[in-house]
């Protein structure tokens, strides 16, 4: 990644400019994401909650072109997810979690998902978040990305990751230190 994302360090007017100018594009261009929501409300969110957007800062310059996909009724928070086309770029070859990176004996990978996504401020998907992104469009066929794991499955030493082929969704299992080139994770954010 280009530049720490979470350092303290408050955004130049000319950066939070750039970045909302990206984020309110993506939004105009892919209305069918978030039908019924109006831009002038997201950004009065961001606005109001100025500190998120070194969240999507740090998604964007990773290569997730996060974009708004609902909006939780209960608390007035947009969600913003991951919509790039592939498993962001800049956050692939990660094993799971911090205890599988560990666990690693020989040639580890440089982070964990989990870290990763701890240090930019954002969750992983959920398994029901990830079918839910897959009704507007087609993301991961070349891809995968690991997904927020039940702690079931990881006390046994798995990670769930999920992908798109052959029109649909296939949820998968691996050992949570394994990692690929192919795989990493999409992020969301609740503003």
């Amino acid at each position: 990644m280009k530049n720490s994302h979470r350092d303290k360090k408050a955004f130049s007017a000319d950066q939070r400019e750039q970045l909302l100018t990206v984020l309110k594009t993506r939004f105009e261009k892919n209305k069918n994401r978030h039908n019924g929501l109006e831009w002038a409300n997201v950004q009065a969110r961001l606005n109001a909650h100025p500190e998120k957007l070194q969240s999507l800062h740090a998604m964007e310059e990773t290569g997730g072109e996060p974009d708004v996909v609902g909006q939780d009724k209960k608390t007035g928070e947009y969600l913003f997810v991951d919509c790039s086309a592939e498993s962001p770029t800049d956050r692939r070859s990660l094993c799971y979690d911090r205890e599988a990176l560990e666990s690693r004996k020989e040639h580890k990978p440089k982070n964990s998902a989990i870290g990763l996504a701890t240090a930019m401020g954002i969750e992983l998907l959920t398994e029901e978040e990830y079918r839910t992104l897959q009704t507007l469009g087609s993301f991961d066929a070349k891809t995968s990305s690991w997904l927020k794991t039940p702690s079931e499955i990881r006390k046994l030493g798995g990670a769930i990751f999920a992908d798109f082929r052959f029109g649909r969704v296939f949820v998968y299992h691996n050992g949570a230190e394994s990692y690929y080139a192919g795989r990493g994770f999409r992020g969301s954010l609740r503003v």
